[in-house]
């Protein structure tokens, strides 16, 4: 008997194979495939102006936060961002010292203390000046007033000294009306003024220590607020609008020196009263650009015209446009230059959005926070510009 044949009785017959299953081949889609399916509705257009529009509304919400909280911490931040203010201003100043081999410690405080010698004795000038000549300046005054109510006099207003009488005895007696409101105003703006006083000292004492250890000071919050991974970057565009800022307060100094040196020669050559007030008055204010300038020349020519009369107000008035003429076409770009690259109208919309925020003091610092955020930025998308441009290290 065959082996082969009797195992395969033995064994039974032989299975059937079972068929291959299929093989299932994923095939991918694209994503704007998937979207097609899960959004037949929706344009795409509207996906993307809703993406933007919630980013951009929680992008709002958290720089209201934080302006609220810098409201709120007002009597700590506004300080602060002063004393910045200064230190950028006397950086200069204070790099000189210590490429003179002094302490850096020395070097903060002598500039620090230079910078409020220079402004106690310009304001105590400016108070004696204004002491000698005030008596002067009031009867000026009187005899100017009375010329220009004999000019409205001979206008067909019906304005002569009967209605002007009775217009300040009405005046006076709103004035008496309101003399508790005139009083709460009074005492609130004391409370204000010795909030002023210590906000100064704060802002000294943080000036200081920002020009003596401001770049230890910085890199210790950068390590602390800042993820490992973006320390570099942030740093180094830090660096680009510290050089910024400096480079505007520096030429915001050079900017309200020449304003009030051409707005006091001009006032000198007039002969009209209090010049040195007028050079102190128009220098603080030219630091707040655009407006403050305008204010310091409107005082200027009011200042001609009780003085001296309209001639002389007039003549006060086109040296005043020659000098801001001269600031805003050759000077500003000379002194500023590249390093702050602001478009004149960001400048006007930056100090109108400070005011409004602000008041005076927003307007002030509107353009140093404006010119450090611009630069900061541009060194964050173009990290390569910021390198080459090899930017001042603070203290």
């Amino acid at each position: 008997m065959p082996l082969i044949p009797t195992l395969r009785r033995l064994l039974g017959p032989e299975p059937t194979p079972r068929p291959a299953e299929p093989v299932v081949v994923q095939v991918p889609v694209p994503e704007q495939d998937r979207r097609a399916d899960l959004e037949p509705d929706i344009p795409r257009g509207l996906t993307v102006a809703a993406g933007y529009a919630w980013r951009l509304a929680a992008l709002a919400v958290g720089v209201y936060g934080l302006y609220w909280l810098l409201s709120y911490f007002s009597q700590i931040t506004v300080p602060v961002g002063i004393a910045i203010l200064l230190a950028a201003m006397l950086y200069p100043l204070t790099q000189i010292l210590r490429r003179l081999k002094w302490p850096p410690a020395l070097a903060a405080i002598t500039a620090l203390f230079v910078l409020v010698l220079v402004v106690v004795g310009l304001l105590g000038f400016v108070g004696q000046q204004v002491a000698a000549e005030w008596p002067e300046l009031l009867e000026q005054s009187r005899e100017g007033f009375q010329a220009l109510v004999a000019w409205l006099g001979t206008l067909p207003f019906g304005i002569d000294d009967a209605r002007l009488n009775e217009w300040i005895a009405q005046g006076t007696a709103w004035l008496q009306t309101q003399a508790s409101v005139l009083a709460g105003a009074a005492a609130s703006f004391g409370a204000a003024f010795g909030s002023f006083f210590a906000g100064l000292a704060t802002a000294l004492v943080a000036a200081f220590f920002f020009a003596y250890q401001g770049r230890q000071i910085f890199a210790g919050s950068v390590n602390v607020l800042v993820p490992r991974h973006y320390r570099t970057s942030v740093d180094s565009a830090a660096l680009r609008g510290w050089t910024s800022l400096v480079a505007y307060m520096r030429s915001a100094v050079i900017v309200a020196a020449v304003d009030a040196s051409g707005v006091a020669l001009a006032a000198f050559i007039l002969q009209v009263p209090l010049v040195a007030a007028l050079f102190a008055l128009t220098f603080f204010l030219s630091f707040i650009p655009i407006v403050g300038a305008t204010l310091a020349g409107a005082v200027a020519v009011a200042l001609a015209l009780v003085s001296h009369g309209w001639v002389t107000a007039l003549i006060m008035l086109g040296a005043v446009i020659v000098v801001m003429q001269l600031e805003s076409t050759f000077l500003q770009p000379l002194v500023m230059g590249k390093a702050v690259d602001l478009h004149p109208l960001a400048v006007l919309l930056g100090i109108t959005a400070g005011a409004i925020i602000s008041g005076i003091l927003g307007a002030l610092v509107a353009i140093p926070v404006l010119a450090f955020g611009v630069a900061f930025v541009r060194a964050l998308r173009n990290p390569q510009s910021s390198s080459d441009a090899s930017p001042h290290t603070p203290a």
